[in-house]
């Protein structure tokens, strides 16, 4: 068995979504990011790599999410991912909008970032709203159909929308870099979601739920990066 030094950051996570408390826990990026080895994620974020393996080897078992997804179908995976992060998305995003646009009316000018943040999470939400009608009509059904082919001993041919599964999986994933980066964006402008000592109730909410919606995101980008998408190319490998 490879050691967490030799892993890549998204298959430690992908084996046990338990760990990604502890990369979270040290700024590591293991959704965009989870392609590289736990060492070089270290390296390049000047975080001490003993340090994270100390943390991952003393995980408890009584951390939250104990979810296996790595055992789970491609066509499973994909109900979960709409049923559970893509409504998730479709909900917070206009809830989050109001929030943005009354903060930064009323504060934008104590504090100029607020307005800066709003152009950033209204670009966010226009992006994530076409991304997701994008996985939802084109990958995701030739996700399932890939399955079906898969278990009726059936071939397949791409859709007419993409060559393969790997140039549509290429898309969602530079989409998906997309995202990460502006909720970096927002991240660094509010001070890690963190509200000054003056802010009013909605001020506080508007961040809470900046930093929930963010958490959201690393777990939903991390299922479709670190595990679905691969299932899928595998799939298409095999039926070709």
């Amino acid at each position: 068995m490879q050691t967490f030094k030799e892993q890549t950051v998204g298959n430690i996570v992908a084996d046990d979504f338990r760990t990604a408390g502890v990369f979270k826990k040290y700024g590591l990026d293991f959704c965009c990011g989870g392609g590289r080895k736990l060492t070089d994620a270290c390296e390049k974020k000047g975080v001490n790599v003993e340090d994270v393996l100390e943390d991952l080897q003393n995980l408890t078992v009584s951390a939250n999410d104990t979810q296996n997804y790595s055992n789970w179908s491609p066509e499973f995976l994909v109900d979960y991912i709409i049923n559970n992060h893509h409504h998730y998305v479709r909900t917070k995003l206009p809830e989050i909008k109001a929030y943005a646009k009354k903060v930064a009316k009323v504060h934008g000018k104590t504090y100029p970032e607020l307005n800066e943040m709003l152009e950033i999470f209204l670009k966010l939400k226009d992006e994530m709203l076409s991304h997701l009608q994008k996985e939802e009509t084109i990958l995701f059904p030739y996700i399932k159909k890939l399955r079906k082919a898969q278990s009726n001993g059936e071939s397949i041919s791409p859709e007419l929308q993409f060559s393969s599964a790997a140039q549509a999986v290429a898309m969602m994933e530079d989409e998906h870099e997309e995202a990460g980066d502006l909720m970096a964006q927002l991240e660094e402008l509010s001070n890690g979601f963190t509200p000054p000592e003056d802010a009013c109730t909605t001020f506080r909410i508007y961040f809470q739920n900046l930093e929930v919606f963010q958490n959201d995101l690393h777990k939903h980008v991390h299922l479709e990066n670190n595990i679905l998408f691969p299932k899928a190319l595998m799939l298409e490998e095999q039926l070709n």
